[in-house]
């Protein structure tokens, strides 16, 4: 700092390019989430390709630690046990109770299926043994609540998207994270093991330590802070902005204490996030605060922007079986076949989603974001430190086969709700144009269609009977035009079918179109 002078360097360069990145975003959020629909983390992972070592080269991940997978993993840890710990506050009422029966549906057979599907797909694209393709599966099968947190907030959602559906999307997507354990090391310990040993392994040491005793430490943490901080608010000993963040405060020391005694830190944030709100009192008291939602958006553009910068496109080679085709392959089947059919075929036995409109939305926005990538870090850590010999070449290739189904998810799921607004809209204006060009048919005089003949055929008519175009018209015939906008049509109920046989045009009560009146009564 002694000199005079420019000094470029990545720790100065990296907040400024985030700090700037997220103040420019800010200026304009209405116009990209409430008008153009799109997504903040598409934005912020597209922005980071580009300042990223791939296109710019103004930041390079790989360079901030000598370690960067071990970077990766504590980061997305971090982004998930926040996501998962407010995925939880905002739940209603005693909301694992009353919505157990769809939940479970969601966590055990849907992703059961999931993850069976998906290790299937990398196993057939990559000619793999089936235990090694279960082991990259098992990364990609939960949904990602800082995805989904972005798909289920805003304009859109609130007002296309039943709010039951909404909560139990969002249940699922926080459950689920910390239930990827069970299908990674069923697939890790029967590599390592194998036989009976491995299914009794996974049993105690998955399924009882981390899996048993994380819901377990999570309920009773968030009971006892949920009665703590209500006698502390009580007796007027904390104030807003400490009450604010405790739920934040609640899953950092989580995160700590499960990671010391090696149990399951996100299954157990989004527990505790749900029993420190059980009785709605937390929830209530600070859902028109807005903090929620700015960590929330703070923290995904951040690690997306993260991720975008370290994808790992020179790894996708035919040298090392990542074969572009291959990756193409594989993010397009994951992203159709992974969870759509599944929850098409079961919808009907899970209460919270009543019908297959339900069942679609619910089906297509199952994104693959944070949670992928912390498992696929998880999965190279397992294989490092035990030397897994049966794992083959999965902790060379899992972490760029994840991070471009990690990739597709985010660009397909972010410009899904823009592509069907703007479906919707040219449909709407194509109606309308087909609708005003038939209705100009139907009125245009047979002699205008017949040109030079027509006209003399009038004329000839004229002097026959008379000139019958002198005679008064009818004072229901109005001569003036009706504008009528996609808008202003949609808002309108549908009506009978006319003269025009425009019956896929919804129009409103009363509507002129060029020279025709239409009403309820015709």
């Amino acid at each position: 700092m002694g000199e005079i002078g420019i000094h470029v360097e990545q720790p100065q360069l990296v907040p400024a390019l985030v700090g700037g990145f997220v103040l420019i975003l800010g200026h304009c959020s209405l116009i990209t989430k409430e008008r153009l629909f799109l997504s903040e983390t598409l934005l912020a992972m597209v922005y980071g390709i580009v300042i990223g070592p791939s296109v710019l080269k103004w930041i390079d991940p790989a360079e901030w630690s000598s370690n960067d997978l071990q970077l990766t993993q504590e980061f997305s840890r971090y982004c998930l046990a926040i996501e998962v710990m407010i995925a939880g506050v905002t739940l209603p009422k005693r909301y694992l109770k009353t919505e157990w029966i769809s939940l479970l549906m969601l966590l055990l057979p849907v992703m059961t299926v999931m993850w069976i599907i998906s290790g299937s797909i990398v196993k057939v694209t990559f000619d793999m043994p089936f235990l090694q393709a279960l082991a990259i599966g098992a990364c990609v099968a939960p949904t990602d609540p800082v995805l989904a947190n972005a798909i289920l907030k805003g304009m859109f959602a609130e007002t296309h998207v039943p709010l039951r559906l909404r909560n139990i999307l969002t249940a699922e997507s926080g459950a689920n994270d910390g239930l990827g354990y069970p299908f990674l090391f069923f697939a890790l310990y029967l590599m390592r093991i194998g036989g009976g040993n491995a299914i009794g392994t996974w049993l105690y040491a998955t399924w009882a330590y981390q899996i048993i005793l994380s819901i377990a430490i999570g309920a009773v943490t968030g009971y006892i802070a949920r009665k703590t901080l209500r006698y502390a608010e009580a007796a007027g000993w904390v104030d807003k902005e400490s009450f604010l963040l405790s739920s934040i405060m609640l899953a950092l020391a989580l995160v700590g204490v499960c990671t010391i005694i090696g149990t399951d830190d996100i299954l157990c944030c989004f527990v505790a996030g749900n029993s420190f709100t059980w009785d709605d009192w937390f929830r209530v008291e600070t859902e028109d605060t807005g903090l929620q939602e700015v960590l929330n958006g703070f923290l995904s553009m951040s690690f997306f922007m993260y991720f975008g910068a370290s994808i790992p496109w020179s790894a996708y080679t035919s040298a090392n079986m990542l074969a572009p085709w291959r990756i193409v392959v594989t993010v397009i089947a994951v992203m159709v076949i992974r969870r759509l059919p599944v929850i098409m075929a079961l919808y009907r036995i899970i209460p919270a989603i009543k019908n297959w409109q339900d069942a679609l939305f619910a089906g297509w926005f199952g994104p693959i974001g944070v949670s992928a990538i912390f498992y696929a870090a998880e999965t190279i850590k397992q294989i490092e430190e035990h030397s897994d010999s049966n794992a083959g070449r999965v902790a060379e290739i899992v972490y760029p086969i994840v991070c471009s189904i990690v990739f597709g998810s985010v660009l397909v799921h972010g410009v899904t709700i823009p592509l069907v607004l703007m479906g919707k809209r040219v449909k709407t204006g194509f109606s309308l144009s087909a609708a005003s060009l038939r209705t100009q048919a139907t009125n245009t005089p047979l002699t205008e269609k017949l040109g030079w003949f027509g006209k003399r055929r009038q004329n000839t008519d004229k002097d026959d009977r008379g000139l019958e175009e002198n005679q008064p018209t009818s004072a229901t015939s109005p001569q003036t035009a009706y504008i009528c906008t996609s808008e202003s049509i949609e808002q309108q109920p549908r009506q009978s079918s006319t003269q025009l046989a425009t019956d896929s045009l919804p129009l409103p009560s009363s509507i002129k179109i060029g020279n025709v009146h239409h009403t309820e009564d015709t």
